[in-house]
C-alpha cells in the first residue's frame, strides 16, 4: 500500500492532445502517482482523433501509475468538451471524432439557428447559442456530408463518455459535459426532442444523464487497466467544469484558463442565457451553473507567432501601435470562425518582441472582453482572477493579464487542475462530499497573489477598434470553402 492517509482515487483528464491521469490520496490531496500519454490530432480544415487513442492512452498514462493505481478505490473522467464519437453497433468508432476546435460546421451553426427560432430562442432554450464548435451542429454537419457514416452510428457520444463506457459498459454522460452538445435543454435538464428530431438524431442513441453525486457504474472485467474489478466509476465531466470543481471555486469568482484554447468562466446560482452567443450557458457538475466563454485561439496561436519569429515565448518587448488578432484557426470568442490571424499597424521600427507582445494582449483582449458577461452583476470586481492552464504560469501571459484586466491575480499551486478536479468528483463518491468542498479541504487554488496594476485602456481601446473596422474582412469565408 502506498504511503496515504485514506483511500485512493484516480482523476482523469483526456484533452486534445493528451491524456493525463493522478491517483490522490483522497484524506490530504496529494498526488502519489502520475501519468501522461499523447495523442494524435490532424491539422488543417479539420480536427479529429481516433477515440481508441485516448483509450490507448490512458492505458498507458495508468500503467505509468504502478501499482497505485490498482489501489484506486474510485476513477472518475474529465475530457474534452463538444467532441463527436460516433460508435458501429460493437461499440467501435464509426469514424474519427470530430473535436471542439474543428470549425467545418460553421453554416450548420448559421442554419440551426435561423431554422429553431433564432438566437434567443436558443439561449431560452439550451443556455447557449450553438456555434461550429457544438456537437449539434457536427452531428448536422456530418449528416450533410457523410450520410453513410450517420447511418452506421448506432451511438453518439461525449469523449469522457467514450472512455466512462468502455470501463463500466453503460452509456452515461453528466450534465456538465452534455450542456456543452447543444441537444440538452438547461430550462428543463432533458434532451430536448424537438432539437434531436430536426437534426435526425434517435434520443435512444445519446447515453443516459448521470446526477451529480450518482455512481455511472463499476469497472467491469474484460480489460487491460490496472483497477480491480468493481471499482467505482464516477459520471465524470467536461474538462471546464471538472477545473471549477478541482479548485473548489465558489460563485462568482473569476477563472481564466490558458491552454489550447481560453476559457474564462465563474460558478453561479443562476441559469444563464445569452443570446449574444457570447457566453455558453453550461451547467456545473454539482448542480449550479457555469457561464462562460471560450476562444479558440490561445497559447497554441501565441506559440505558432512566437516560433514564425524565431522567438522565446517570453521574448515579449512593450510597444505601442502594432495590433496583432491571433485568430489563427477561426475563432468563436467572438464568433468568426471564417477569420485568419490579423496584423495592423506594422512600422519599420516595429520589434519581433513587440510583434510577439501583440500576439499575447489579442489572445488576452478576447478572453477579458467576455467576462464582464460571464460574472453575475453583484459579482466582486475586485476579487482575484484565477489563471489556470498551460499557460498560467508563463511570465508573459501573467503580466498581459494583469495588464489588461487591471485585476489582482492568483496562480494556483496545483497543476494538472482538470485531473484533481475528476480526482475529488471520485472522493465524492466514497465520503459523500460535495466535490469542490473535498478540493477546497486539499488547498488546490492556494497560490501567489500578483497585486493589480493600473488597466492599459489605451491598448484595450485600440484591439476594440481594429476588431470592429476588420469586421467585414474577417467574416469574409475562404474562397475555396
Amino acid at each position: 500500500m502506498s504511503a496515504a492517509e485514506g483511500p485512493l482515487v484516480v482523476g482523469v483528464d483526456t484533452s486534445t492532445q493528451s491524456t493525463k491521469a493522478l491517483v490522490v490520496d483522497v484524506a490530504t490531496g496529494r498526488v502519489v502517482a502520475s501519468g501522461q500519454a499523447p495523442h494524435t490530432v490532424t491539422s488543417g480544415a479539420g480536427r479529429e482523433s481516433d477515440p481508441r487513442q485516448w483509450w490507448d492512452a490512458l492505458t498507458e498514462a495508468l500503467r505509468q501509475c504502478g501499482e497505485a493505481a490498482h489501489e484506486a478505490a474510485a476513477v472518475s473522467i474529465g475530457g474534452q468538451q463538444h467532441g463527436l464519437v460516433t460508435l458501429d453497433e460493437h461499440g467501435e468508432p464509426v469514424r474519427p471524432a470530430l473535436l471542439w476546435n474543428d470549425v467545418r460546421s460553421a453554416p450548420q451553426a448559421s442554419r440551426l439557428v435561423e431554422e429553431l427560432g433564432g438566437a434567443k430562442a436558443w439561449a431560452d432554450r439550451t443556455g447557449s447559442l450553438p456555434t461550429a464548435s457544438f456537437t449539434v451542429t457536427k452531428w448536422a454537419w456530418l449528416a450533410e456530408h457523410e450520410p453513410d457514416a450517420v447511418r452506421a452510428t448506432k451511438a453518439v457520444r461525449l469523449p469522457h463518455d467514450y472512455l466512462t463506457e468502455r470501463l463500466t459498459g453503460q452509456g452515461t454522460t453528466d450534465r456538465g459535459d452534455v450542456s456543452g452538445t447543444g441537444w440538452w435543454a438547461s430550462a428543463t435538464e432533458a434532451y430536448d426532442e424537438e432539437i434531436l428530431s430536426h437534426v435526425g438524431l434517435d434520443p435512444a442513441l445519446l447515453p443516459r444523464v448521470v446526477r451529480p453525486g450518482e455512481v455511472a457504474g463499476t469497472v467491469r472485467d474484460g480489460h487491460d487497466l490496472p483497477f480491480s474489478k468493481g471499482t467505482l466509476v464516477a459520471c465524470g465531466t467536461g474538462d471546464n467544469a471538472a477545473a471549477a470543481l478541482g479548485l473548489g471555486v465558489r460563485p462568482g469568482t473569476p477563472v481564466m484558463s490558458l491552454g489550447t484554447s481560453g476559457t474564462v468562466y465563474a460558478v453561479s446560482e443562476h441559469r444563464p442565457a445569452d443570446p449574444t452567443g457570447t457566453v455558453a450557458g453550461f451547467a456545473d457538475a454539482r448542480g449550479d451553473w457555469l457561464p462562460l466563454a471560450c476562444t479558440l485561439n490561445c497559447t497554441l496561436a501565441v506559440d505558432r507567432v512566437a516560433a514564425l519569429l524565431g522567438l522565446d515565448r517570453e521574448a515579449v518587448e512593450p510597444g505601442r501601435g502594432v495590433t496583432l488578432l491571433p485568430f489563427l484557426d477561426g475563432e468563436r470568442t467572438p464568433n468568426l470562425p471564417h477569420s485568419s490571424g490579423l496584423l495592423h499597424g506594422l512600422r519599420h521600427d516595429t520589434t519581433g518582441g513587440q510583434l510577439l507582445q501583440a500576439a499575447y494582449d489579442g489572445a488576452v483582449y478576447s478572453l477579458l472582453a467576455a467576462l464582464d458577461l460571464v460574472l453575475d452583476q453583484d459579482a466582486d470586481p475586485s476579487a482575484p482572477l484565477l489563471l489556470i492552464g498551460g499557460g498560467a504560469r508563463g511570465t508573459a501571459w501573467q503580466q498581459t493579464v494583469r495588464r489588461l484586466s487591471g485585476r489582482p491575480v492568483q496562480v494556483p499551486q496545483a497543476k494538472e487542475l482538470v485531473a484533481l478536479g475528476a480526482a475529488a468528483q471520485a472522493a465524492g463518491l466514497l465520503t459523500g462530499e460535495d466535490p469542490a468542498a473535498v478540493a477546497r479541504r486539499w488547498g488546490t487554488a492556494e497560490g501567489p497573489v500578483l497585486d493589480a496594476v493600473e488597466r492599459d485602456e489605451e491598448t484595450l481601446s485600440r484591439l476594440a477598434g481594429v476588431l470592429s473596422d476588420a469586421a467585414p474582412l474577417l467574416e469574409r469565408a475562404p474562397e475555396n470553402g
